[in-house]
């Protein structure tokens, strides 16, 4: 690769605009230039580095093996630059720009929705692009600086950070319990049993969750094989309020309904499961300003929640 000049810097640039917005017309729209002046600085950054960034088809784009690993390197200096330019304007805070976050639907609604008024407010140059969605998905091909997930990183590649660990619950309405009765132990709740259960569905998999019950170091895994499968979360407790079923629940959000008796805890004596929260996000070197502070801001979100359960 030759030297780098000015010209390479702005087809940088318009690249990180392409991977952000998903497709060349929204990138030139964000950069107010045309689409063919957005294909030309593209094709003169390929040119340049001898790498093919885009696949290109009449309905989408998509990063190449090539362009994505380009990405993951590029991304950390523009957003070095972008800081260092902020800096040295001698701007009131370098906490501004675009940032692009994907969260889980359910801790974005019961958690962070009710509290984003007050970051917003304290950071004024900032524009927050929140994404809920079941799935993480690719955080690269999809533009994303940060994630919040819960469940264990499946991606090596990604720089995660424990956040809490919400305790599972395996419960029941009181009408559900007056109805069916109540089971003494979890083996009675596997596949075959009388007992009507509600699955939840494994984004990652498609496939609906095992139930865990964990007590120190011993582990039971049923199957119940429920005729209903859910895979949101507001659902599966809404169904279970309702008398429905039995349903395994994170505890995150639910203190007041075990607390109340509107929910009852089957087994207690199996205390020890839990379920991981995450914040990811995709690049090993020193996350931009933008970035550190939503993800302070989660850590903080996360530390209450913890001491609220």
């Amino acid at each position: 690769m030759n030297g780098f000049d000015e010209r390479m810097l702005n087809g940088m640039g318009v690249f990180a605009a392409i991977v952000d917005a998903g497709t060349f017309a929204a990138a030139g729209e964000q950069l107010e230039m045309s689409q063919p002046g957005v294909s030309r600085a593209v094709a003169r950054l390929e040119a340049r580095l001898g790498i093919r960034l885009f696949d290109r088809t009449t309905r989408a784009i998509s990063l190449t093996d090539e362009g994505r690993r380009f990405y993951e390197q590029v991304m950390p200096l523009m957003a070095g630059l972008e800081e260092a330019a902020a800096t040295a304007a001698g701007g009131a805070t370098a906490v501004r720009g675009r940032l692009r976050v994907n969260v889980d639907p359910f801790f974005s609604r019961l958690v962070l929705g009710p509290r984003l008024g007050s970051f917003m407010a304290r950071y004024p140059e900032l524009q927050l692009d929140l994404v809920t969605r079941d799935q993480l998905g690719d955080m690269v091909a999809d533009g994303f600086d940060l994630a919040v997930r819960f469940g264990n990183p499946a991606s090596s590649s990604l720089v995660y950070r424990r956040l809490l660990d919400s305790r599972m619950a395996t419960v029941a309405s009181p009408a559900y319990l007056k109805k069916h009765g109540r089971p003494l132990t979890p083996q009675e709740l596997d596949r075959g049993s009388s007992h009507v259960c509600i699955d939840f569905r494994n984004p990652e998999t498609g496939k609906p969750f095992s139930w865990e019950f964990h007590r120190k170091r011993k582990k039971i895994e049923i199957w119940p094989g429920a005729r209903l499968t859910v895979n949101d979360a507001g659902t599966l407790l809404s169904a279970c309020l309702a008398g429905y079923g039995i349903a395994q629940i994170m505890t995150l959000g639910s203190e007041a309904l075990l607390a109340s008796g509107k929910l009852v805890e089957l087994f207690p004596d199996w205390p020890d499961e839990h379920f991981p929260l995450y914040a990811l996000h995709p690049s090993r070197h020193h996350p931009p300003a933008k970035t550190r502070a939503f993800l302070d801001f989660v850590i903080s979100l996360a530390q209450e929640a913890r001491d609220a359960g």
